[in-house]
């Protein structure tokens, strides 16, 4: 149904595709991994006709393209898109979402028919098995359901035909766990009914559970093309990053500072009297799973989230109540939501200073200059790939928005480095390099608290893991006996009433 053939773009000072070959088959999910920066946007613009390739040859069905497509030959040959960010209007019904992707249905005087436009909807929305009306709001829907408006909308007029390709750009990033097992069943649906689909995305897991098959890019080479079924996750890894799984995460050093951080008695949202100690260059793991109450303990520290009792002090001396007090004292915090971390209408160089602006101050005039320096001398320490400072950080792929995001705490040397789902929506590439950030902080004494659901990453990145259960800590485990298994077991574990922890 798709065929690529040597495939090479290249912009100023970057080959972005280098002869890449690749082919989607009728009725097949194909996905397409790799870290970011392999590729994957450019070949998906590409086929999208948004660049043209310096080249190679696009075959969609019989129609060959030897320079490249335009947006509405792609749409011609059939090749339709859903991005991840699905362009559905939310204050809008369905049926003007659906309306909207293939024209309004119009009377010779152009006045809309509304009651055809409904029924058209109501078609299609039996035919996706979409639980909405065409008068719904589509802000009204559950994730799953408004990408499923979006994969309708592109797919409406395919009715009864097979030809052309689906292509899913990372469809699944921002919908809980429920919902993506619903779209991965409708997906599984088109397919046996005929659709091809190449579905990219940065989660290894999700993608080998049902597709057919995987290519890989690298640096914008494919670098191989496997069938799922028979795939290793391990293998893939190791395709995608140039590098073992067992190398993924940092060698530890062991920890030989005091206690940096003392947490002593801590109740907070559902966590009741917690205590503990981070050392000098300790990299510690709070396991526990959604509502656990994990996250809230990072807010308490940071004083994010008042807590109803207990104390906590860095290097003994106690922490005020407000976030500016855990600042000067040198604790920075990453929270688990990108939004709430980052200024995605700014550039990063207004990113990276936003904690520390007032330093760039003198008199009644701002140093510009200074903070542009200091901007690009941490985007080249930290490895951010953007195409200068004052790029857009919403431009800026979500493994770089990450990094700038620790950036702009790292940079400032913290003692006590607090971070809620550090690598949340970042490919494994990406994930290997905020490893050895967060790694070579530990190394240069800062103690590290981290918060996430990953038990592999627990185990693989830290060196002691405190298993928070109903708001306790039930366990505490050290390095090498962290087992990610036995985590997930501890955390999921039913405790009895009175059970000391």
């Amino acid at each position: 149904m798709l065929y690529l053939d040597g495939l090479s773009k290249s912009f100023p000072g970057t080959r972005a595709l280098s002869d890449v070959d690749l082919d989607v088959r009728g009725g097949e999910i194909h996905a397409l991994v790799g870290a970011n920066g392999s590729g994957k946007s450019t070949l998906v613009k590409i086929l999208a006709g948004v660049y043209r390739p310096d080249g190679g040859v696009i075959r969609v069905g019989d129609r060959v393209f030897g320079g490249g497509l335009s947006p509405s030959e792609a749409r011609a040959v059939g090749l339709h898109f859903v991005h991840q960010d699905l362009a559905v209007f939310t204050d809008l019904s369905v049926a003007d979402n659906i309306a909207i992707g293939r024209g309004f249905d119009t009377d010779p005087l152009g006045r809309i028919r509304w009651r055809s436009v409904r029924r058209h909807t109501s078609r299609v929305l039996d035919r996706f098995h979409i639980a909405a009306r065409p008068d719904t709001p589509v802000g009204a829907l559950r994730p799953s359901d408004r990408t499923m408006v979006a994969i309708a909308r592109a797919l409406q007029d395919q009715e009864g035909q097979d030809s052309g390709v689906l292509v899913l750009d990372e469809p699944t990033t921002s919908l809980p766990d429920a919902d993506v097992g619903l779209l991965i069943a409708a997906l599984r649906r088109f397919a046996e009914a005929g659709q091809s689909m190449l579905f990219i995305s940065h989660d290894i897991d999700e993608a080998l559970s049902f597709v057919d098959r995987v290519s890989v890019l690298r640096d914008g080479r494919k670098v191989a093309t496997l069938d799922a079924p028979r795939a290793d996750r391990d293998q893939v890894v190791e395709l995608i990053t140039g590098r073992p799984v067992g190398r993924l995460y940092p060698a530890p050093q062991r920890p030989d500072g005091g206690a940096r951080l003392q947490v002593r008695n801590v109740s907070v949202g559902p966590v009741r009297d917690v205590s503990f100690d981070v050392l000098a260059g300790e990299i510690v793991g709070l396991a526990g799973l959604i509502g656990s109450g994990a996250s809230e303990i990072l807010q308490a520290i940071f004083r994010a989230r008042p807590p109803r009792g207990g104390s906590v002090a860095v290097d003994g001396a106690a922490l005020g109540d407000r976030p500016r007090d855990a600042i000067a004292a040198g604790v920075s915090y990453l929270p688990a939501e990108r939004s709430r971390a980052g200024f995605f209408d700014a550039g990063v160089r207004e990113n990276l200073s936003a904690p520390e602006v007032a330093r760039y101050w003198k008199y009644l005039f701002m140093s510009m200059g200074r903070e542009r320096a200091d901007a690009r001398a941490t985007i080249a320490r930290f490895g951010i790939r953007a195409t200068s400072e004052e790029q857009n950080l919403a431009l800026l792929s979500g493994g770089n928005q990450q990094k700038v995001m620790l950036a702009r705490w790292l940079r400032r040397d913290p003692r006590v480095l607090l971070l809620d789902e550090p690598t949340q929506g970042v490919d494994v590439g990406a994930r290997a390099e905020v490893y050895e950030l967060i790694r070579a902080a530990a190394d240069r004494g800062t103690a590290v608290l981290l918060v996430t659901v990953d038990f592999e990453e627990i185990a693989g990145l830290c060196d002691r893991a405190l298993v928070i259960n109903d708001g306790r800590v039930v366990a505490e485990l050290h390095k090498p006996g962290i087992d990610h298994q036995r985590l997930t077991e501890l955390a999921l574990r039913r405790l009895e009433k009175g059970t000391t922890p």
